[in-house]
């Protein structure tokens, strides 16, 4: 149960336990201020015109086009943007 819980999907995508903390965390971060930003924006739609729809590309870039394909354990099909 630990095991499935904390290691798979690290191992899943490449990772170990605290790098994939460490991204995760990341994008919780990211994901918060372009949040915030579309606060902002709909106070007053002037300003942060832009920032979530860019901060969002960017974890895009981030997560599914540079993502490393590495091949799950067992020699399962490759890791997916879905996973």
């Amino acid at each position: 149960m630990i095991r499935r819980l904390f290691l798979e999907h690290p191992r899943a995508v490449g990772e170990g336990y605290f790098a994939h903390m460490g991204t995760a965390l990341g994008f919780a971060g990211t994901l918060l201020g372009a949040g915030l930003a579309c606060g902002v924006h709909a106070l007053v739609p002037a300003l942060c015109e832009r920032t979530a729809s860019r901060a969002i590309a960017r974890l895009h870039d981030r997560m599914v086009v540079h993502r490393s394909r590495q091949p799950v354990a067992g020699g399962a099909a490759p890791v997916t943007a879905r996973s």
